[in-house]
């Protein structure tokens, strides 16, 4: 048999030679990291070694939405991006176009050489806040209120899904802060100023997360796509600061350190917890964004914790006073401490620059570099961003979903404690009847949505009125609950005259703080703004009735406690109203117990259970039930 030739070769050489060449591509293309079967060691290691210094720093970057295009992330390796407080790609954006937005970041990231997915991030504090439409859940002051780690567990895996129905994988969440002096502005993301209660609500993260399988202690858990990246912060002391002022020293010794503000960090690192975010403020005068001991030495050395340490908002550029003072010190200081990844909400390139400049001479090691990349490699990793990097349309209908909403509503009604029901001499207000020829609705606070949400809700400090989002307020849900034959009449500020003169069966006074977030709720005197204190005066001293306070903490109450029949804290329930009209009404008994001691007076702040001079108006783990009440 004749072999048909080309020159000196046969067809079956040539066929061989083809197969061995197409061999020797695919064996070219096969890489470890990008195959999901290798151990995650062997990913991470294969990864890293192929790495430059330049794509090393870019993924220990984190930059603002703003600044952020497809051209940036692929010029300089971008590793992950956020969006602050208000930061969104269009006003009352849909999912589709969060989505949209997130996935073109995305396509840049990876359409570099190695293509490894950047990471998008967003304060989802209290729910996916800076979404319009998004379900608004009560602030964390709340939540500690139902001591009940199931709920929270609920309220994670919805938050979840929200946050993905976005295209986004990442959460500023939880804050385990324990609030130990209500003056500090951000209080309302305190569970509680007792950190048993604050460690059971880490129950939130597996929500978040998914529960993790068996993995070696401090390894980071993400389940999949339907689960996002949680952030356990700020790291350590940020509710101890000196009179509660945000950002402030801590002056606690050691011990005390670790038995008031560390506990709820080990939970977290036991859940998997993938990221811990460090605090702008200091422990004994040092910085904590500086503060290596504790960072490295403790947090990743001793309690063996694996994920990734992210700055705060330009927080390193705050390690000196004035903040950016010595830049080249910060980076330095910053990074040396244990920091893996730095927000960096501007001047992103001057970071890129001084750190590849100290990493090039040898005053930041590669060894350090590469420690902080490897764990935000692991994480992706972990999470299945290379196999799933781009948004999944299919949630975007989870954005508010009804099944949310019944959830956020049953965790108002579980937040919610009723400090007084009743004046001495009479039989107990609460619950009230639905069936009353007329009632009033009175207080600033009673039909304005931004107030009863509180800061961080679509805006970094909120927002005021019933326009910025989707919800039902307070008022709202009174008229939905009440009989169809009951008269409801609303007046902000009404006078004594025109409260005697109506006749009312009963009224509602809502009334309490406006939206603040961080320093801007730092307060000395804790006082409810009028018209509030009037509106109390004005109604109380005319009819019976309950006073429901909107606040994201204790605040001065005692003057005006003697003129109510009943007394609500409902904290900051968000979007939900209904379920402040659901315990009212008697639909469902009071439960809530304060987590938080209320004051007297501010003069005895800060007063804490177990202190020797303790003498609240209201004690810790106080508040009265009422059983559900079923009316025809």
């Amino acid at each position: 048999m004749r072999v048909a030739t080309m020159g000196r070769f046969s067809m079956p050489v040539m066929c061989f030679a083809v197969l061995c060449l197409w061999t020797a591509v695919a064996e070219a293309e096969y890489v470890k990291y990008k195959d999901p079967k290798q151990p995650l060691s062997v990913r991470i290691r294969d990864l890293l070694g192929r790495m430059t210094l330049e794509e090393k720093i870019g993924q220990m970057t984190q930059i603002e939405r703003k600044d952020a295009s497809r051209d940036v992330m692929k010029k300089y390796f971008i590793g992950s991006v956020l969006s602050g407080g208000g930061s969104v790609p269009a006003p009352k954006a849909t999912a589709e176009t969060w989505m949209n937005m997130v996935n073109d970041l995305q396509k840049g990231a990876l359409s570099t050489r190695l293509g490894i997915p950047m990471i998008y991030g967003i304060d989802a504090v209290h729910g996916h806040n800076n979404v319009y439409k998004a379900t608004i859940f009560p602030h964390n002051v709340g939540l500690g209120v139902t001591r009940d780690p199931a709920l929270l567990k609920r309220i994670g895996a919805a938050t979840a899904l929200e946050i993905r129905a976005t295209g986004i994988q990442y959460a500023f969440a939880p804050c385990i802060a324990v609030c130990r002096d209500p003056r500090w502005g951000r209080c309302y993301e305190s569970y509680s100023e007792d950190h048993k209660i604050v460690q059971a609500m880490t129950e939130i993260i597996p929500g978040l997360q998914g529960d993790p399988t068996a993995t070696r202690k401090g390894v980071p858990f993400v389940a999949g796509k339907t689960k996002v990246a949680a952030c356990a912060k700020h790291f350590v002391g940020d509710g101890g600061t000196v009179k509660g002022i945000d950002e402030n020293n801590t002056v606690i010794n050691f011990n005390g350190l670790l038995s008031i503000h560390m506990p709820a960090y080990l939970d977290s690192i036991q859940k998997g917890v993938a990221t811990v975010m460090v605090s702008y403020s200091s422990w004994n005068g040092k910085k904590m964004h500086a503060n290596r001991d504790l960072v490295t030495g403790f947090l990743k050395n001793k309690l063996k914790f694996r994920g990734f340490v992210i700055s705060d908002w330009q927080g390193i550029d705050r390690i000196t006073d004035p903040p950016h003072a010595n830049y080249s010190y910060s980076v330095q200081a910053g990074v040396l401490a244990g920091i893996d990844m730095v927000m960096l909400p501007e001047n992103f390139t001057d970071f890129v620059d001084d750190l590849t400049f100290q990493a090039k001479n040898n005053i930041i090691p590669m060894s350090r570099i590469d420690d902080a990349v490897k764990r935000i490699l692991r994480v992706k990793f972990i999470m299945g961003l290379f196999e799933n990097p781009m948004a999944d349309l299919s949630l975007a209908n989870q954005l508010g979903s009804q099944e949310h909403r019944e959830l956020a509503r049953e965790a108002v009604r579980k937040s919610l404690v009723l400090l007084k029901n009743g004046k001495s001499t009479n039989k107990p207000l609460l619950p009230l009847p639905k069936k009353a020829p007329k009632i009033l609705v009175a207080g600033s606070h009673a039909d304005n949505l931004g107030d009863q949400c509180g800061g961080w809700t679509i805006e970094w400090q909120g927002l005021q009125g019933n326009d910025l989002t989707v919800g039902t307020t307070i008022l709202t849900a009174v008229k939905k609950t009440v009989d169809p034959s009951t008269q409801v009449i609303y007046m902000e500020n009404p006078d004594t005259n025109f409260v005697k003169s109506n006749k009312f069966s009963y009224a509602i006074v809502v009334v309490g703080e406006t939206p603040y977030t961080e320093f801007f709720g730092d307060s000395l005197n804790l006082t409810i703004p009028e018209p509030g204190p009037s509106t109390i005066k004005n109604v109380c001293g005319a009819v019976k009735c309950v006073v429901v306070i909107i606040s994201g903490r204790p605040v001065v109450v005692e003057p005006y406690v003697a003129q109510m029949d009943a007394l609500v804290a409902a904290w900051l329930p968000g979007t939900e109203g209904q379920g402040v009209t659901d315990v009212l009404f008697g639909d469902y008994g009071f439960t809530g117990k304060l987590a938080h001691t209320w004051f007297k007076s501010v003069d005895q702040l800060p007063m804490n259970v177990g202190d020797p001079h303790y003498d609240p108006l209201f004690p810790f783990g106080f508040g009265l039930t009422t059983k559900p009440r079923r009316e025809v």
